[in-house]
């Protein structure tokens, strides 16, 4: 199945309608892109969900370990893991309300597409969710 992601027009409504995001791989360190991505995001008026094992909290936020311990719908899973890791995410993201898993710029994985999208989820890989966002206000 050849890779097809939502037209930026697209990419504006599920911004719009959203109002939840998990960030997978976030990191705590200002420095790093996951912090700064996420952080415009909460600025923008976004809940910010930090899921990963090895932080406390983001943002004063408390950090979960994993997608399947948040509590709620999710309206995005922004995801900030190395290629590789998309199918196990895919995997957690489909245990859990979420409506759209978007792996950030650089990230992409055919076999982690092929399987949300068999599944009828919107999929969006290699897109810097900040970016689109700007663009698309």
């Amino acid at each position: 199945m050849p890779i097809e992601y939502p037209s930026r027009e697209e990419l504006g409504q599920i911004l719009k309608k959203a109002k939840r995001i998990a960030v997978v791989g976030i990191s705590n360190n200002p420095e790093r892109t996951s912090y700064m991505v996420s952080e415009a995001m909460k600025n923008a008026g976004y809940e910010i969900i930090p899921v990963n094992p090895t932080v406390d909290e983001v943002f004063g936020i408390k950090a979960v370990a994993k997608l399947t311990d948040i509590e709620g719908h999710v309206d995005i899973v922004n995801v900030f893991r190395r290629s590789e890791f998309l199918p196990e995410v895919a995997k957690e993201f489909d245990q859990i309300d979420a409506d759209v898993f978007w792996a950030q710029l650089g990230l992409e994985n055919e076999e982690a597409y092929e399987f949300l999208k068999s599944k009828g989820y919107t999929v969006v890989m290699n897109r810097c969710i900040k970016v689109e966002h700007a663009l698309t206000k």
